[in-house]
């Protein structure tokens, strides 16, 4: 049995999914009952739980445990900090910290061998680069101000935790550095600063749908993945003896952002008369492009991402669209 705590988040549905439809028993979690009716359908039992409340733990199960999954925290592009006027470094200690130390001690007093959890990968902001890929072994290298700051820190000292727990307890955790994860969901809008704004790729998917002009500002190259790939690789991770410490789960390739425009005018195109035109701007955007290694992943729990390409991906993409599982989930009807 696996406890998946933050399953009514956009990863953890389709994780939680994932793990049901491998024929696992799993308890899922989420802080109210907005998708209990989903996991009821699926035989899934549900518990309502706040990671910020240590006595939340007792409801959960203390036996036969083969792992746990900590999907829920605090995110920046969820948070309504004004950095300027309103600081949140103290949620993010509440939240990705204390409540990594709380999943924790539920593993520890109930001889639960392995924790899987989540690093950022903005933390090797400063070393982002395409050759050579970035791996494991990469020293950290972030950025101490802006919105993301005390997000990284607090997720740095989560695994830190985390890593005492393995040696001073024989645990086995894990945590996995994903890039932008890519997937329908509720993140074509995030929060910036505590302003909220319409993602690049919402508005490329928003245009070629109506086949207005897609102009993109400068040339990046930025690996990716999908969330069906993140599931798989908690699944394999879950499931894998070797499975220890740090792994970077992209796509493993880069997709520069002019293919992405390319791709959305495409598959979201009416038409052939109304295809979206793409126009290239050569301008400085101030981005970085990154290309990480997923060589360890792959060695350790066979991880191969299945929607590496990324035309792959958005035609998946549609197809969830289309289907409307996922929007009906994150649309609120199902409370």
């Amino acid at each position: 049995m696996f406890i998946i705590i933050g399953a009514s988040s956009f990863v953890g549905v389709y994780t939680a999914t994932y793990f049901i439809e491998k024929g696992e028993k799993v308890v899922v979690t989420g802080r109210n009952n907005k998708f209990k009716e989903y996991y009821d359908t699926l035989g899934a039992d549900y518990v309502n739980l706040d990671l910020t409340n240590e006595e939340d733990f007792d409801k959960l199960p203390k036996e036969g445990v083969d792992g746990v999954l900590l999907i829920s925290g605090a995110l920046p592009a969820s948070e309504n900090a004004d950095l300027k006027n309103n600081e949140n470094a103290d949620q993010y200690v509440k939240v990705n910290v204390l409540g990594t130390c709380y999943a924790l001690e539920y593993c520890r007093k109930n001889n639960i061998k392995r924790l899987i959890n989540t690093i950022s990968y903005s933390d090797v902001a400063n070393s982002w680069r395409l050759d050579p890929p970035i791996d494991e072994s990469e020293p950290r290298n972030f950025n101490f101000i802006g919105d993301h700051a005390a997000y990284v820190i607090s997720k740095n000292a989560a695994t830190d935790i985390m890593e005492y727990y393995n040696q001073q307890h024989g645990m086995k955790n894990v945590w996995l550095r994903f890039p932008m994860v890519y997937g329908v969901g509720p993140h074509g809008y995030l929060k910036v600063n505590g302003e909220v704004r319409k993602s690049g790729f919402q508005i490329f998917v928003d245009k070629a749908k109506v086949g207005e002009t897609i102009e993109v500002y400068g040339e990046l190259d930025r690996d990716t993945v999908y969330v069906k790939d993140v599931a798989q690789a908690y699944y394999k991770a879950a499931k894998s003896e070797n499975a220890y410490g740090l792994y970077n789960i992209t796509s493993g390739k880069t997709n520069s952002i002019l293919e992405q425009a390319k791709v959305c005018a495409d598959l979201f195109a009416q038409d052939g008369e109304h295809k979206s035109k793409v126009i290239y701007k050569d301008i400085k955007n101030g981005g970085k492009s990154f290309l990480f290694s997923i060589e360890k992943a792959k060695k350790d729990f066979g991880y191969e991402p299945q929607f590496a390409d990324f035309r792959t991906l958005m035609e998946d993409y549609k197809m969830e669209l289309e289907r409307g599982v996922y929007q009906e989930l994150f649309s609120g009807r199902r409370v």
